[in-house]
Formats: structure tokens, C-alpha cells, sequence
């Protein structure tokens, strides 16, 4: 049934596809780089659009069979009846699109832009059903598996040279410059982007429509959480910055004879991701700017977590890590959404450490040896860096009382809140 519902996702993705694609292409600004050699040719010779897009995605397959050679399974076999569908959807919907012909630059914009949203909803919807890559994205996961190149870096250069090929080919036929406009290069950016943007925003969809791919190491993990476990063995602190949460937080660990981690995730985080601690530390528990984040990084899409975006690969690998340290026990984890990550637990007590914003700023003054004014713009910065990012990964509210089982102001002191603690683990 869950494959049946996959599959369906999946079609009706691959129609929107179209629908973008058409749209985009009738917008007469070029059109979607991964279409714009098929484009281009549709141009000089007499076959359509969707029976160059018919060519092309075949030839691709062909060149997934060259590289991969031994590792080229039967599941790549499926891109060829999926190739023809889209084919076909697609000069199905440029026949529907036959009414939009925009004479005015700005309307050539607003249809290239309603194009773009619903290639991406398109694409959206693919990735949501994960039955099948199409033929561009699975080559480039080709060259990736074969090279060990970046999938960032070689999706950017496939889409480049898609674009550049189209427009000597299209010099070649026609002598001018056809096919290939800035629309290419909007589609580029912002395809992905919406894409991945909607993915973050409707998170939540994947389990309400396949309430049935609750994976068994999840069932199997909870379980493990809460089996046999009397009181809490596990102390995870999120903290505001400057609230003094770290030192709070180590002294407890002493008191109760736990591993105290906090910078120790870094090493073990730069362990299984190949990166470096400094690389890490510098990526980790930060947000800068979350749409610029999601433009940046969209072409990590359609991706595996080995090759997804390193922030998010670094996030995905401190989460195991705080899961693995979680399962031994007897251990206090400072930051990395612990709350979050152990939010099913049933050996975890969630705390949170706050402070008045003047105490906070006295603490980090004294600490790094600045003025208060310097201290308060340290504070106020690192505090949203700190909130953007758990709203971000989480989708939750940073510091909100209800996703802990206690929130402390570490102005009250280290006894009181030891004793709270201790009360509250039920030692």
C-alpha cells in the first residue's frame, strides 16, 4: 500500500515537473538547465521538446551505464519508462500552455517565477515519494559514486555545462543565441531553493502520509530508551548564552560521577564526518541566515546523507553521536538540541539554563575581558545564531518552556539548582 501511495506521489510529481518546465519554457527567458539542451534542439529540428527530452534522458542512461559499469543496477532500468512518461507530460502540458505567449518582459518574469514555484513543488514531491531519481540527478550521482566528487560541487558543474553545451549547439544551428537566457540562470537558483524550502516546511508531511515507514531501528531505539530504566541517567542542557550553563553543567557532572560532553562532540562529530574539529566547531549550532542557507545549498536536494550539505551532515552526525552517549547513560550533553534529538527518552531530563540579560552580560564581560557594551552585542548575537538554528533544524521554539522537564535561572546558584536536579532525576 505504502508503494502504491510512493508511486502515485511520484507521477503526480513528475506531471507538475512538466507543468514547470512548460512554464518556464514558455516564458521565452531559456528555460531549466537539465532542459535546455533538449530545448535548444527542439528549436533546430523537427521533433518536440518532450521527444528531445525523450533523447536526451536515454542518453544519459547510457552514459550511467559506462560509469558505473558492475554497480549499474536494475532499479536505473526504470529511469527509461520514467524518461518517456515525462517526455510525453511534457509536450502534453506545453499543448495546455499553448495560450502563454507574454509579449511584456515583466510578464516573461512572473510566468518564469510561477514556473520555477511549481517545478519545485514538482520536485518536492519526487524526492518525497524516493522511488525513483530522474535521469539528470542520477547521473550525477553516478559521477559522485564512481570519483568521489562532491555532490554539491558536481551537480553546480553539470548544470553549468548543460547550459553552456546548449548555447554552442544553438550557435552552431541557428547562429545566435537561442534558448539560453537568464531564465536558465534564475531557474538554476531557484528551483532547488524552493524545493528544499518546502521539504523544511513540510517536514511533517512524510510521516502523515507514510505512517507506515516508521523505520524499526527508531521503534527498536525508543524502546532501548525505555527499558528498565528507573529515574533519569542522562542530563541534557540547553542554555541562553552568557547564562553560565557549560560550567553549571560540568561541576553537576562531577558531583554525580557522569561523563560531562560538550567540546568532546566536536572530536568525536569531526571523526565521522572526515571534516575537521576547527571545521566543526565553526559550522555547528549556528545559523546565520536560513534562507540564504537553504539558496546555497539546494542542490543538495535530491541527495543521500553522505553527501548532503555539510552543515546539515555535521548536525546529523552530532545527533548520533548524542544518541549513542545517551544510550550509555550516566553522562550530561550540553547543546546540540539534545532536548530535541532525546525527546523520546525515557532516561533523559531536558534542562534548560537562563539568566537575566544583565547577569548574562556581567558573565561574558568578566569572562572574555570586554566592556559591557561589547559583552551585550556578544550575547544578543550568539543568542539568535543559537535560536535560528534549533527553529531550523527543530522546528520548534528555542528555549520554550514545554520542550524541557525543567527551566532554571542559574542566578538562584549551583545548590539550588543541584538540588532541583537531584529531585528531578529521583536520586
Amino acid at each position: 500500500m505504502e508503494k502504491r501511495k510512493r508511486y502515485l506521489i511520484f507521477l503526480v510529481g513528475l506531471f507538475v515537473n512538466s507543468l514547470g518546465v512548460s512554464l518556464i519554457t514558455k516564458a521565452n527567458l531559456g528555460t531549466s538547465p537539465i532542459s535546455s539542451i533538449p530545448y535548444v534542439l527542439s528549436l533546430n529540428f523537427p521533433f518536440t521538446l518532450g521527444n528531445f527530452t525523450i533523447f536526451f534522458s536515454i542518453f544519459l542512461i547510457v552514459l550511467q551505464l559506462i560509469i558505473l559499469r558492475k554497480n549499474f543496477k536494475l532499479e536505473h532500468i526504470l529511469q527509461i519508462p520514467v524518461s518517456i512518461i515525462f517526455g510525453y507530460f511534457i509536450d502534453l502540458t506545453m499543448i495546455l500552455f499553448s495560450w502563454v505567449n507574454p509579449e511584456a518582459y515583466i510578464m516573461k518574469i512572473v510566468y518564469l517565477l510561477i514556473g520555477c514555484l511549481i517545478l519545485g513543488v514538482g520536485v518536492y514531491m519526487e524526492v518525497l515519494a524516493d522511488v525513483v531519481m530522474l535521469p539528470g540527478e542520477s547521473f550525477v550521482r553516478a559521477i559522485v559514486l564512481t570519483w568521489k566528487t562532491n555532490f554539491g560541487t558536481t551537480k553546480i558543474c553539470f548544470d553549468v555545462s548543460m547550459s553552456v553545451i546548449a548555447a554552442v549547439l544553438s550557435f552552431v544551428f541557428a547562429g545566435r543565441l537561442a534558448g539560453v537566457r537568464e531564465g536558465t540562470v534564475i531557474a538554476a537558483l531557484l528551483v532547488g531553493f524552493i524545493a528544499r524550502l518546502i521539504g523544511k516546511k513540510l517536514v511533517f508531511l512524510k510521516d502523515m502520509i507514510f505512517p507506515e515507514s516508521v523505520s524499526a531501528e527508531n521503534e527498536n531505539e525508543a524502546k532501548e530508551q525505555t527499558a528498565g530504566t528507573y529515574g533519569k541517567n542522562v542530563i541534557a542542557i540547553g542554555r541562553q548564552f552568557g547564562s553560565g550553563g557549560h560550567d553549571i553543567g560540568k561541576i553537576l557532572a562531577e558531583k554525580l560521577g557522569y561523563d560531562f560532553y560538550d567540546a568532546e562532540i566536536i572530536q568525536m562529530t569531526a571523526g565521522t564526518t572526515g571534516y575537521t574539529p576547527e571545521f566543526v566547531k565553526k559550522n555547528e549550532e549556528i545559523m546565520t541566515n536560513s534562507l540564504l542557507y537553504d539558496l546555497v545549498n539546494q542542490m543538495y536536494l535530491n541527495t543521500d546523507r553522505q553527501d548532503e550539505a555539510p552543515k546539515d551532515k555535521i548536525f546529523e552526525a552530532e545527533c548520533q553521536v548524542v544518541r549513542n552517549l545517551a544510550k550509555k547513560g550516566n553522562c550530561v550533553i550540553v547543546g546540540r538540541c539534545a532536548d530535541y534529538v532525546l525527546r523520546n527518552s525515557g532516561n533523559c531530563l531536558k534542562v534548560f539554563f537562563s539568566a537575566p540579560l544583565v547577569s548574562r552580560i556581567r558573565r561574558v564581560a568578566q569572562r572574555q575581558n570586554i566592556s559591557e557594551g561589547e559583552a551585550k552585542a556578544t550575547v544578543q548575537k550568539n543568542e539568535k545564531l543559537r535560536a535560528d538554528n534549533y527553529r531550523y533544524y527543530t522546528r520548534r521554539m528555542w528555549g520554550a518552556a514545554g520542550n524541557f522537564d525543567l527551566s532554571l535561572n542559574t542566578d538562584f546558584g549551583e545548590e539550588f539548582i543541584e538540588n532541583c536536579i537531584r529531585s528531578a532525576m529521583k536520586l
